[in-house]
């Protein structure tokens, strides 16, 4: 075993801990710790045991990661970077590096499905798994949830927490409340026990506003939910929205974890530390997430048809364009063309806030077909960008990039180191 702690409970009450009866059990619920500031103290060992936050390093920036050590500050995710500075003015604050995060993502997700193919990534940190073929195997699912810590553990050094139950409702509330390093198992049994105690807004579907509305009702918990009468929740919030916690609060949720996810769209956003309205600034803003959407893109092995702009103004108001491009790409150099004309379209005069790329409309890569212009040579610019991305595996995020943003620290591949080596915007290189 890779660690001591590979079997530590989240919960204190011995009824939900690893060696409780998880037949039927068969939904696991994986989220890695803190996770974007775990593969950064993890790349830098100097900073373990230190309050670390990922984002915020500009005036705007928001909070995208916060270490344990940060968060007994008070700091947390989306928080304004003004404010977690004031909360822990000693954390070392880091820009984000997607690629790296993307990268061990990955490798993570690997993990996971060495144990089942019932793997359903809700985002690059967490997925549900549908352990139930691989019982015969690996044993029972508290057996398999452990196996799956200490791989993660021994393979990628990184923790995670895991809930284990008979639904993804429940398995997803059992990984949050084993946090940090911890395991969960709710048996199918003592759902409702584990449940009802919680405070009300522990259920999907209750933000701020509807716990308020629901805590001027007297219901608190999801127990209290649960017994009131449903005329009640309704008149509080809505038809559609009673039904659904209602189900939820008596632990009803006959979902089944859906390995195959089809993803709609990839962006890239930028908010300005000031707002700007020179042409140039954000044309270099929108080379940049240009590159960053043509990156997620060949990640994945996807191509996109639909390239739209967002643009926020400084009085908030937000304008957005759109363009269905003949050919699907995943080129850079195509969806920085289009967005820009698009922007150039629009004509904007005012200063603005936030810049995004957007592309939609997405189909595999390798099933795609595309047709070349008369006089556009066989290889050129996807190549260039596919060699960069193999250059930034090898030699780390932001390597090479283009030319236009040598410098620019604040326009950087990945957000987190500015690019070493060039290329030119405006021929594109012929391969050898």
């Amino acid at each position: 075993m890779g660690r001591s702690q590979a079997v530590r409970s989240g919960g204190r009450d011995p009824r939900f801990g690893p060696a409780a009866d998880d037949a039927g059990c068969t939904v696991l619920h994986v989220d890695m710790d803190a996770f974007f500031a775990s593969v950064e103290v993890r790349r830098r060992p100097e900073l373990r045991g230190k309050p670390v936050v990922v984002g915020g390093v500009g005036p705007r920036g928001v909070v995208s990661s916060a270490s344990y050590e940060a968060r007994r500050f008070g700091v947390r995710s989306a928080m304004p970077a003004a404010r977690a500075r004031a909360l822990c003015p000693q954390a070392v604050f880091l820009p984000p590096d997607f690629a790296a995060y993307s990268a061990a993502s990955e490798a993570v997700m690997a993990v996971f499905r060495d144990v089942t193919p019932l793997v359903e990534p809700l985002s690059l940190d967490e997925a549900f798994l549908d352990v139930a073929g691989a019982r015969r195997l690996l044993g029972r699912p508290a057996a398999i949830a452990r196996l799956i810590r200490e791989r993660v553990f021994d393979q990628q050094r990184l923790t995670c927490s895991v809930g284990v139950a008979p639904s993804k409702f429940v398995a997803k509330l059992g990984s949050t409340r084993a946090k940090p390093d911890g395991m969960i198992v709710v048996p199918q049994a003592l759902v409702l026990d584990f449940l009802h105690p919680l405070p009300v807004d522990a259920l999907w579907g209750v933000g701020e506003r509807a716990a308020e509305t629901l805590r001027r009702l007297g219901l608190a918990t999801v127990g209290d939910l649960a017994r009131a009468p449903v005329g009640m929740l309704r008149q509080a919030v809505g038809e559609a929205a009673s039904a659904h916690l209602h189900e939820l609060s008596w632990g009803r949720d006959p979902r089944r974890v859906e390995p195959e996810q089809v993803e709609k769209s990839v962006s890239a956003e930028l908010t300005y530390d000031t707002d700007v309205s020179d042409p140039e600034v954000i044309r270099r803003s929108l080379l940049a997430l240009a590159d960053r959407v043509a990156v997620r893109l060949r990640a994945g092995g996807l191509v996109g048809h639909t390239v739209s702009i967002k643009v926020r103004l400084a009085d908030f108001r937000t304008v957005s364009r759109s363009r269905t491009m003949p050919s699907a790409t995943d080129v850079a150099r195509e969806i920085f063309a289009t967005a820009w004309a698009l922007f150039d379209a629009y004509g904007a005069t005012e200063h603005i806030r936030l810049i995004g790329v957007r592309i939609a409309g997405l189909a595999s890569a390798a099933t795609a077909s595309r047709q070349l212009t008369l006089g556009e040579p066989e290889r050129g610019w996807r190549e260039a960008e596919s060699a960069a991305d193999a250059a930034a595996a090898r030699f780390g995020a932001g390597i090479v990039g283009p030319a236009s943003l040598l410098g620019r620290t604040d326009l950087r591949r990945t957000e987190n180191h500015p690019y070493s080596t060039v290329v030119p915007l405006s021929d594109p290189p012929t391969p050898s």
